[in-house]
């Protein structure tokens, strides 16, 4: 209990940090459009001014005064509350909302040095795995590894869901190893692509029995092993010689069609002074949702380059690796094929075509066999993790 309350302070100092920076960026943004309103569009005033004057502006500076007042004192009050933190304050929920926090600021996170940015590593049961502890399970294992990537703004404890835990399953049906990965879903995939290929790289190198390796990921956690396999082949890598099998669980691998609208968001927002201010609030976002808008893996895909700006989709083609065999589920709400059904809402998040790997340019596509392929319908993006045929389907490939 003692670490817990520990653990809730120090979340919450930082959170608390977070949300004084987050209240002073939107009193500039809201005095920014009083200034633009005032101004008429602009066309009073100085070039660029965005500062108000006189009384207004002497108002905007207290209120951002103020707020950093009261955030240093909240600070100091947080490190004196241990005795009053309840109880009932749990792990999954301290996990859930880091975890949430990471996919949406993750990349700021780790720009500003804030302890909550997760760090990429291998967990069981939530709790952070030392390469020896690695090493232990991994000796004590008949060599059959299945690595299980989360996706956006998730965590390893979310793979079990509803009395539903694959990892769990997998180990008694199949008799493999689950071994978790957590990462900081905020920072851009290419990122955490790299960052996955060199810490299976440096394990693997350490163990001396066979070992088969099989992937199970979730969403943007499919779009990350891709991206592993592409630095790993780049690097030379050997883990990518234990690698077998791949099962996607509705990975955006063409985009999501929620960040796309984001991004058409953004757009119409800065066609007018007076809405101006207000894109900036779109682009808090960090980099691994931007990722999302078609499915961004290698850095060519975005470096150098306006993350929000309205553009065609500038990706480089990646193929599925050779030599792994590749399984791709859908989900899709609807109960009979249609094209609104599936290729708009798809499983709410994910279209099926993007899940699928289908493509109009041939140099996109990815060619997973029809059967490899799997559509389950009246599925939502997260049934896909605790649904019985999908369940069943996995366990199938990953037997075959």
């Amino acid at each position: 209990m003692v670490k817990e309350t520990t653990n809730f302070l120090r979340d919450m100092r930082w959170t608390a940090k977070l949300t004084v920076d987050g209240v002073v960026g939107v009193t500039n943004i809201v005095e920014e459009i009083h200034q633009t309103v005032f101004s008429f569009g602009g066309l009073i005033g100085e070039v660029g001014q965005t500062r108000t004057k006189g009384v207004t502006g002497i108002a905007y500076k207290r209120v951002r005064a103020i707020t950093e007042i009261v955030g240093s004192g909240l600070d100091v009050s947080l490190k004196q509350l241990g005795s009053m933190v309840a109880e009932s304050d749990s792990s999954a929920s301290r996990e859930a909302a880091i975890s949430v926090l990471n996919g949406v600021l993750g990349d700021y996170l780790v720009l500003t040095n804030n302890p909550l940015a997760i760090s990429m590593g291998f967990r069981r049961e939530g709790k952070s795995l030392s390469d020896e502890a690695l090493l232990e399970i991994i000796g004590q294992s008949n060599g059959k590894l299945m690595l299980m990537i989360h996706g956006s703004c998730m965590n390893d404890l979310q793979w079990n869901r509803e009395k539903h835990h694959y990892g769990a399953a997998l180990a008694d049906d199949l008799g493999v190893t689950p071994l978790y990965l957590h990462y900081n879903s905020g920072l851009h995939i290419s990122e955490n692509g790299r960052q996955l290929a060199d810490l299976l790289e440096r394990l693997l190198a350490q163990v001396s029995q066979p070992i088969e390796l099989s992937i199970l990921c979730h969403s943007m956690g499919g779009l990350v092993a891709r991206s592993a396999c592409y630095y790993g082949e780049s690097s030379g890598h050997h883990w990518l010689k234990h690698l077998k099998k791949m099962v996607f669980l509705g990975t955006p691998h063409h985009g999501a069609l929620l960040e796309r609208g984001g991004n058409w968001i953004d757009t119409l927002l800065g066609i007018s002074s007076y809405s101006t201010p207000l894109a900036r609030l779109g682009k808090i976002r960090s980099s691994g949702v931007t990722d999302l808008r078609y499915g961004n893996i290698v850095d060519e895909d975005w470096n150098g380059q306006d993350r929000f700006a309205k553009s065609g989709d500038p990706r480089t083609a990646v193929p599925l690796p050779e030599g792994v065999l590749c399984y791709a589920l859908a989900g899709t709400i609807g109960q009979e094929a249609s094209k609104l059904g599936d290729e708009v809402i798809g499983d709410g998040l994910v279209t099926v075509n993007s899940a699928l790997g289908h493509h109009p340019k041939r140099q996109l596509r990815l060619l997973f066999p029809e059967s490899q392929q799997w559509v389950g319908r009246g599925v939502t993006h997260f049934d896909l993790l605790s649904h019985p045929q999908v369940y069943e389907t996995i366990k199938g490939w990953l037997n075959s």
